[in-house]
């Protein structure tokens, strides 16, 4: 493998031309050199800031390029662990869109898959990658807040205007749930080492899929247990916010998820005696980060953040939501 991994993107997606195909083209160590979508007026917003991109006019020939080392895969949910697995076979490193799987279950040959390639195969769960996260789970570590007893997360949007989004489709694996949940659920997770013990949850449908979620319940920790509490939804005005509350202080994200595309990430440190410290990140980039953290563990055998054990163990904590829910 040489210094600079080589890319391509498996389908045009609005995603993947806002965000993660930038996001590449701008990583250190990572080159954009293809994509594949076999409408070539979605490849026009691509070339504008990639004019060499080679485009494909499907997915199987961008995977039998050979100049391609790695795929991002921006397709629809349902059809996810379909295309890693073909990418692995083709001998193409894989990041993966959240949701990877539809179910913990199918995580597990995936991961064989990996395991028999020796290629890295992950989740683009970028958030573990931005430094406010990382800063945050150091602090929580430290025990700058004692002992945490209670964790808020919420994530809502609003897209009703948009039935044709995905998201909004029941037969593309669409949800709150499955779009942001796993940020709701996995930021716990990631920061705190936690996973869930009891769990209740009230779900509201519209056309087969969820779009509004609130779970609450009880969460075990290397540090011991908390409560917790969880709200998603794609009916409600845009908010975004993750509280971590101790027995000594708080810690409060304002942008845990879209950092500054919803607003400047800021880590708020509340502590006894009114002391409070404010921590901005306004030049971290999560998604160019994600690229090049994953380029490095390709090409030096670094541990990457955010393996595919993680990703399965958010999907468990999704299907036990989902098997214990009650409709609103």
């Amino acid at each position: 493998m040489g210094k600079v991994l080589r890319w391509g993107v498996l389908g045009a997606s609005n995603f993947a031309l806002r965000h993660m195909a930038p996001a590449i083209h701008a990583a250190v160590g990572a080159e954009l050199v293809a994509l594949a979508t076999s409408n070539p007026a979605k490849a026009v917003g691509f070339q504008d800031f990639c004019p060499s991109l080679k485009v494909h006019s499907s997915y199987e020939a961008l995977l039998a390029d050979p100049g391609v080392d790695a795929v991002y895969i921006p397709l629809p949910n349902h059809l996810h662990v379909e295309w890693v697995m073909k990418a692995l076979d083709a001998g193409k490193h894989v990041l993966c869109e959240k949701p990877l799987a539809m179910n913990a279950a199918e995580f597990d040959a995936v991961i064989a898959k990996r395991d028999a390639t020796g290629l890295l195969a992950a989740e683009a769960f970028m958030i573990v990658h931005h430094p406010q996260w990382i800063r945050a789970k150091q602090l929580l570590t430290e025990g700058a807040i004692g002992k945490v007893n209670h964790v808020e997360v919420a994530f809502t949007y609003d897209n009703r205007a948009d039935g044709a989004n995905i998201r909004n489709r029941p037969e593309t694996g669409g949800g709150s749930i499955p779009d942001i949940g796993v940020y709701a659920y996995g930021s716990a997770r990631f920061v705190l080492g936690a996973e869930p013990v009891a769990l209740e949850a009230r779900i509201a449908y519209e056309n087969g899929v969820d779009v509004f979620a609130e779970v609450s319940g009880k969460m075990t920790a290397p540090q011991g247990d908390f409560t917790y509490r969880g709200m998603t939804s794609m009916r409600l005005f845009p908010r975004q916010e993750a509280v971590f509350q101790g027995d000594t202080g708080m810690i409060r994200l304002t942008a845990p998820f879209n950092a500054e595309v919803f607003a400047e990430p800021v880590l708020e440190l509340h502590r006894m005696g009114f002391v409070s410290t404010y921590e901005r990140f306004p030049m971290a980039r999560h998604y160019k980060l994600q690229v090049e953290n994953f380029g490095r563990s390709v090409r030096e055998g670094v541990a990457y953040p955010c393996p595919l054990e993680f990703s399965k163990g958010t999907q468990a904590m999704v299907d036990q939501i989902f098997a214990v829910a009650k409709p609103v």
